[in-house]
């Protein structure tokens, strides 16, 4: 003979599996945004650090490589500033790149003189508005120097 079943469901039983229900997909999505949503910032940051630094490297060794192919002195800082100012818009950084420029001696293009351009950039942190900006400095310093030699047999026919 075989034993009777009982003919309705043990509410009893279930309730505490009914509850937790859909539970796992809330816990889910609740870390995965709290776990990416700084990860997506993090990569963002990262990137514009990197353009930055991409932007001054090349910036440095561009208005280095103009100044000491300039043909005059009077000419030679123009066209260094207008190199770097190339390599900064590159990486969308125009307006806050800067660029300097140190001689070893007077004149700055004779033979085998060095200059040494070194060219800034703050690299503001994305996605920060504006007005938070100008109350606490929120960027990231980045520099490179590059030094350039004027060739050895410059001026000579």
């Amino acid at each position: 003979m075989r034993a009777a079943r009982p003919r309705g469901r043990d509410r009893s039983a279930g309730r505490g599996a009914r509850d937790e229900r859909g539970s796992a997909v809330v816990e889910f999505v609740t870390l995965a945004v709290l776990l990416l949503i700084p990860l997506v910032y993090l990569v963002l940051l990262l990137g514009r650090v990197q353009a930055g630094a991409y932007a001054v490297s090349q910036a440095s060794r561009e208005a280095g490589r103009a100044y000491v192919t300039a043909d005059t002195g009077e000419d030679a800082a123009a066209r260094a500033r207008a190199a770097a100012r190339i390599a900064f818009e590159d990486q969308r950084f125009g307006d806050v790149g800067r660029l300097e420029l140190a001689c070893d001696g007077t004149p700055c293009l004779r033979p085998d003189g060095r200059v040494e351009t070194t060219a800034t950039v703050r690299v503001p942190l994305p996605l920060v508005p504006a007005f938070v900006r100008d109350v606490i400095p929120l960027s990231v310093p980045v520099s490179a120097s590059h030094v350039s030699t004027v060739d050895r047999f410059r001026g000579l026919p």
